[in-house]
C-alpha cells in the first residue's frame, strides 16, 4: 500500500508497518541489520498533517508513526517517531486497526492533534488522562464505520492499484 493510501484511508491508532522490500540481513551483520531496521519496521499512526503552502514552497502531506519509547520505571526518556510524506517510495501495510470501542486520547483538539494513548475503553482513557495530565486532551471513541470500513477501503484500493 502506498503512503498516500495510508494518509487517506487508515484511521489514527492503527499499527502500520513499512518496508523498502530488501531482505533482512543476517544477525551477524550488525551495521547492515541496524540500517535495514530503519527502513523496515512498524509503528502506531499518531498524526496526519495536510499539505502546507509557504510563500515560496509547499510542504507535502505527511503522517507520523510512533515506533517505540526508551526509558525505565515508567519514565520515557526518548520517544522514536517517524514521519513519512505521502510521496514516500516505501511500501506500507496495516498490521492492526484500532479495536471498535477503544478510545483515542489526543493531546489537543483540531487538525494538529496527536494521538498520545489508545485505551481499550472510556474508563481506561479517563484514568490514563488523570495520571498523565494533558490539559487540552480530547477523547475520541473508535466507531465501527471508522475502524473496519476504512481499513477495508484501503485494502480494496491497494488491490486495484
Amino acid at each position: 500500500m502506498s503512503a498516500s493510501m495510508i494518509f487517506d484511508h487508515v484511521p489514527l491508532g492503527s499499527i502500520v508497518s513499512w518496508s523498502d522490500g530488501t531482505p533482512r540481513p543476517p544477525e551477524r551483520h550488525n551495521k547492515k541489520l541496524a540500517s535495514w531496521k530503519t527502513r523496515n519496521s512498524q509503528g502506531r499512526l499518531i498524526s496526519k498533517a495536510v499539505a502546507t503552502v509557504l510563500t515560496s514552497s509547499t510542504i507535502p502531506a505527511a503522517f507520523t508513526l510512533h515506533e517505540c519509547d526508551y526509558g525505565r520505571d515508567g519514565i520515557v526518556v526518548i520517544r522514536v517517531q517517524r514521519t513519512f510524506g505521502v510521496d514516500s517510495a516505501l511500501t506500507f501495510k496495516v498490521v492492526e486497526a484500532p479495536a471498535v470501542g477503544s478510545v483515542r486520547n489526543f493531546d489537543r483538539p483540531g487538525d494538529r492533534a496527536e494521538l498520545v494513548h489508545l485505551a481499550p475503553d472510556q474508563a481506561s482513557a479517563e484514568a490514563w488522562l488523570s495520571v498523565h495530565g494533558y490539559p487540552n486532551a480530547v477523547l475520541c471513541p473508535v466507531t465501527n464505520e471508522e475502524g473496519t470500513a476504512t481499513i477495508g477501503e484501503a485494502m480494496i484500493a491497494a488491490k486495484a492499484a
